[in-house]
């Protein structure tokens, strides 16, 4: 049916179902302004809780279709395909919106083969669960349906509300259940007149973590990521909607957007940098009316202006979020977002008389005056905001700029002395010093000097691991245990590595062995990385004089706590990072056993749609996918390479064992000839009684089915 303006909703279909509030729920297809939000909602008008396509929007004359083959598409007015179910050939038989208001393509049997529900917008209704790894994204303004800065999701220790698009930061997260893990994945569910968390920490039937809601009795509900980063409750009492806020948050300077974009919050009243430090002519409130809508630069900074950006620098200044990039000193902080085109602005918190810490932002929201209660502290913040070096925010009298012309040009004579002595020292002195290039890298980790990490590790003596790649260090820095790896034969040039750094340190997931600093001084390349007491994995599972093997429970939680760090490097990063080189001994097992994915020195950025071209193999033999005789890499070859830990996991040896008989030491091709003679149950580890005492569990699926063989 084609979409036309003749009405505001040119095609709907009711919900069936025998349920009095089965009408709360309409699809359909209508026109909105995209510019003008008075268009869109009226007090009591129907709310938008789905869209299928918020990030593309069509024109008049698009349709939308159930096809013969079970899709549902929609199509734009010039036929391209903006959006589909993609379930062709599942035997779709018709469409149904369920009196909850979720959106379900069925079978001929009704069972369920798509749901609305399984891939939310920036709403949730209720009776509706956000799994683990989904996202309720915000939309980018009143007036602006696309996704935008904010999202929340459900990770394993609970309900995470995050801010930005580059490097996303937590804003409010939701109490943790536990420290033990188990195999139930977290999910965050809206029912029973609360909004319920439910963690991997217990698997248990009552949630972890509970937000009580007003009254339960008003009908309809849904909560909404909105647009300024809060979680609102609507509800319907009297034919019209009441919202109310659901996060916890008293502090009225917390949100990101407490004062929009570069406004300054102080005690809850919002203001414009230059006019927080007396000064004028930087930037003007966007609506005087209501200054929480933030403020804008008078003049736009430009990666193409032929005018060099400047720092105006406000003092006792800070963010909403506490954690900073890198050590350095305050010149450094401000240099290197001078020199990144992306750098909106810079924070420093200094600790002493020359170091602190930095953050370069490249999203800009609220800034926060550190002497407001809850934010005072030890150490002095400051923000360097950046505005366009044509701008001034002073104006001289004439008789002060005839002065100002004297002194300038004798000023000028002297800087161009001192420019030509500048160049003709760093013409001698050649090229970059270290810092230099450190300084251009924004968002790296705490950066060591070699000698600090010598010291730490009390020169290198206590070896806990080694590889191809370099040999792992215990050592103890500030009081905290670490692990500190010393590359080997490292060909790569320092921006190379650099940026394989930068890109590593900004990864922080549960599942993935954290970063924490790192040494580039000279020749030396050194990774500090967080401290795992137990170990690599092959400790556990090869070791023959191993008195107590790992059991069933512990294996299979290894297994899913590996899966899913693998899919957030592959799926979740800005760019998909693959590892190249996924074994036993790059898997580390903290205190708990929870396993984390270590050892990023192989790994690559690569193309999602394209993949990439190598010519040089890397990883380990036993591992290595049938990709590398391609050179064409993606994501298959750690996937493939997970595959063959997950068979040594469960068979308690290594793929390629070569003190095994000949016939027996190549795991893979063992694997093989049991299945043909339906015999998989022997490979096993014969050495675990508890591994024999469920050898149902482990060679079948949750759902009766035999693990498939290769």
């Amino acid at each position: 049916m084609p979409a036309r303006r003749s009405a505001p909703t040119s095609c709907s279909a009711k919900c069936a179902g025998a349920v009095a509030t089965c009408d709360d729920y309409i699809f359909s297809i209508f026109f909105v302004s995209v510019y003008s939000f008075k268009d869109v909602v009226y007090l009591n008008s129907p709310e938008v809780v789905w869209s299928a396509n918020r990030d593309r929007p069509v024109k008049e004359n698009a349709s939308v279709q159930l096809t013969e083959l079970g899709d549902l598409v929609l199509f734009d007015a010039d036929g391209t395909l903006v959006w589909s179910t993609n379930t062709t050939e599942k035997s779709v038989a018709g469409m149904n919106l369920t009196s909850t208001g979720n959106l379900v393509l069925l079978n001929h049997a009704n069972m369920e083969l798509w749901r609305s529900f399984d891939h939310p917008t920036d709403t949730l209704v209720t009776g509706q669960v956000l799994q683990e790894g989904q996202k309720l994204m915000a939309s980018t303004s009143m007036t602006n349906w696309a996704s935008g800065k904010f999202y929340l999701t459900a990770l394993p220790d609970g309900m995470h509300a995050f801010a930005g698009t580059d490097t996303p930061l937590s804003y409010y997260q939701s109490p943790t259940g536990g420290t033990v893990m188990t195999n139930r994945s977290a999910y965050v569910a809206l029912k029973n007149g609360s909004l319920e968390v439910f963690t991997c920490f217990r698997d248990t039937e009552a949630p972890d973590y509970q937000i009580q809601l007003p009254r339960d009795d008003y009908g309809l509900v849904f909560v909404r990521l909105e647009f300024d980063g809060h979680l609102r409750l609507y509800q319907m009492p009297n034919n019209s909607w009441l919202t109310s806020d659901v996060f916890d948050i008293t502090d009225p300077c917390a949100y990101p957007l407490a004062c929009g974009e570069y406004g300054i919050c102080s005690n809850g009243q919002c203001s414009c940098p230059d006019a927080a430090i007396g000064q004028s002519g930087l930037f003007e409130l966007i609506d005087p009316r209501e200054p929480n809508r933030g403020c804008s630069p008078i003049d736009s900074v430009s990666c193409d202006s032929s005018q060099k950006p400047r720092l105006l620098s406000l003092p006792n200044i800070t963010r909403f979020n506490g954690v900073y990039n890198w050590t350095t000193s305050e010149e450094r902080c401000k240099l290197s977002c001078l020199n990144d085109c992306s750098c909106r602005a810079s924070f420093f918190q200094q600790f002493d008389t020359s170091t602190g810490y930095c953050f370069l932002a490249s999203d800009i929201f609220s800034m926060i005056d550190a002497n407001s209660p809850g934010y005072s502290s030890n150490f002095s913040s400051l923000a360097f905001v950046k505005v366009n070096g044509a701008t001034r925010n002073f104006v001289l009298s004439q008789g002060k700029l005839t002065v100002a012309l004297a002194v300038g040009s004798s000023t000028f004579i002297a800087l161009v002395v001192v420019a030509v002595l500048v160049v003709l020292r760093r013409n001698r002195a050649g090229p970059l010093e270290d810092d230099d290039i450190i300084d251009q890298l924004p968002g790296l980790p705490a950066r060591f000097s070699f000698m600090e990490l010598k010291s730490a590790t009390e020169d290198f003596s206590k070896v806990i691991g080694k590889g191809g790649s370099g040999s792992v260090f215990e050592g103890q820095i500030c009081d905290r245990q670490v692990a500190v790896k010393r590359l080997d034969g490292i060909n790569q040039g320092k921006r190379e590595f650099l940026a394989e750094v930068q890109t590593i340190g900004s990864i922080n997931h549960i599942y993935l062995v954290r970063l924490i600093g790192f040494c580039a001084e000279k020749s030396h390349r050194l990774l500090v990385y967080e401290y795992m007491p137990n170990g690599s994995l092959d400790r556990w599972i090869f070791q023959r004089h191993q008195e107590a093997p790992l059991d069933w429970k512990t294996r299979l939680r290894i297994i899913t706590d590996v899966a899913r760090g693998l899919a957030y490097l592959h799926s979740d990063c800005r760019e998909t990072i693959v590892h190249l080189d996924i074994k036993p001994q790059n898997i580390l097992l903290d205190e708990q056993f929870t396993a984390k994915v270590s050892d990023f020195g192989l790994a690559k950025l690569i193309d999602r749609e394209q993949g990439s071209v190598m010519t040089r193999l890397r990883g380990t033999p036993g591992y290595l996918a049938p990709e590398w005789l391609t050179s064409v890499i993606n994501e298959k070859v750690d996937v493939y390479s997970f595959g063959i830990v997950i068979m040594e996991i469960i068979c308690g040896r290594s793929n390629l064992d070569y003190s095994q008989p000949e016939e027996s030491c190549h795991l893979v091709s063992m694997l093989q000839a049991k299945a043909k003679n339906d015999q998989l149950l022997d490979l096993i580890d014969p050495r675990s009684a508890d591994m024999q005492c469920h050898l149902d569990e482990v060679a079948h699926d949750e759902s009766g089915n035999v693990v498939p063989a290769g």
